[in-house]
């Protein structure tokens, strides 16, 4: 039976120094996360500042109002909200089953030398700037929308609103469309962390009770990441609700609420890329951050939902309280 030598007692050099460490990476630490909630507060503080001309003269009959007038000096946010809601839940609806179909190929069917290769690719898609996703939705998608999918969907749709009307090649399903491309690898690299993240022994022990593959995925996969899979959605969202440039490329930039998604349209974020260079008047630029408030506030909003359910999530996996 072997004995370890006692350890020797610190010098006051070795506890003078480590005392310094901890308290230097203590204030590092506390300043960055410092440094950070001032930004988001300086933000939020230029943004309603610059916004309250605008704020005076409309009140809250700006959220409202469609009305978007330079001449007259009367502006109104209801269109880009309108444009906002929809192009962003086009682009969830779309991305959402795709996302989930590349998690689940990834984590529980593919090889691992196709798990190294597509989701790299994937993961890739992310890294594109927006710019250049619009220029291929101008150049590429618009194209293809508007000659084989929007005439497909106004033959066999055609019937509800939302499908009828001229085919085109810029509007807000193109606008969808794109942010869709945005919004999956999000979504499919936070759903892949979560599938990976259900016990083997679960997926073992559904299959050796007879069940098959899918029922394995939808009993345990699906069911033990539901709230995590909501949480990613919501990320997503908010990553749709905020895109500009790209946007802006594609949804054909007309300030009104139109029936078909066929037709052109606007975002928030997309109006103030489009008239931000150009404004004539003060009240207009403090219009454009009034609409920029908004959507402070609902990305703002978004991103908390998404934490309680990030946090509900935790709670349900560990039992933490």
């Amino acid at each position: 039976m072997s004995t370890l030598p006692a350890a020797s007692e610190l010098t006051g050099h070795r506890r003078l120094r480590d005392w310094i460490g901890d308290r230097l990476l203590l204030l590092l630490t506390a300043g960055a996360s410092i440094a950070a909630v001032a930004l988001i507060v300086l933000i939020a503080l230029k943004v309603l500042r610059s916004a309250h001309l605008a704020f005076s003269a409309f009140g809250l009959s700006f959220v409202k109002s469609s009305a978007w007038d330079v001449n007259h000096k009367v502006f109104g946010a209801l269109p880009g909200l309108y444009g906002t809601a929809v192009s962003s839940l086009i682009a969830l609806l779309i991305a959402t089953p795709l996302a989930l179909a590349i998690a689940l190929f990834l984590s529980e069917l593919a090889p691992t030398w196709a798990r190294v290769l597509v989701g790299s690719l994937v993961e890739t898609l992310a890294a594109i700037p927006s710019v250049v996703l619009g220029l291929w939705g101008i150049l590429v998608l618009g194209p293809i929308a508007a000659n084989h999918l929007e005439p497909w969907l106004s033959r066999w749709f055609g019937w509800l609103q939302v499908f009828s009307g001229q085919p085109s090649s810029s509007g807000i399903l193109i606008a969808g469309l794109i942010l869709a491309i945005m919004v999956v690898p999000i979504i499919a690299s936070i759903c892949r962390e979560l599938f990976l993240q259900v016990p083997s022994e679960l997926e073992e022990g559904a299959l050796a009770l007879g069940a098959t593959r899918w029922e394995m995925v939808r009993g345990v996969v699906l069911t033990s990441s539901r709230p995590g899979i909501a949480a990613a959605m919501i990320l997503g969202l908010g990553r749709a609700l905020g895109e500009a440039i790209a946007v802006a490329q594609v949804i054909g930039a007309g300030w009104t609420i139109p029936t078909s998604l066929f037709k052109p349209g606007d975002t928030l974020a997309s109006k103030i890329v489009e008239e931000f260079q150009g404004y004539s008047t003060k009240l207009q630029l403090s219009s454009l951050f009034y609409l920029g408030a908004i959507l402070l506030v609902i990305g703002l909003v978004t991103n908390l939902f998404a934490q309680l359910i990030v946090r509900r999530f935790d709670v349900y996996r560990t039992g933490a309280r």
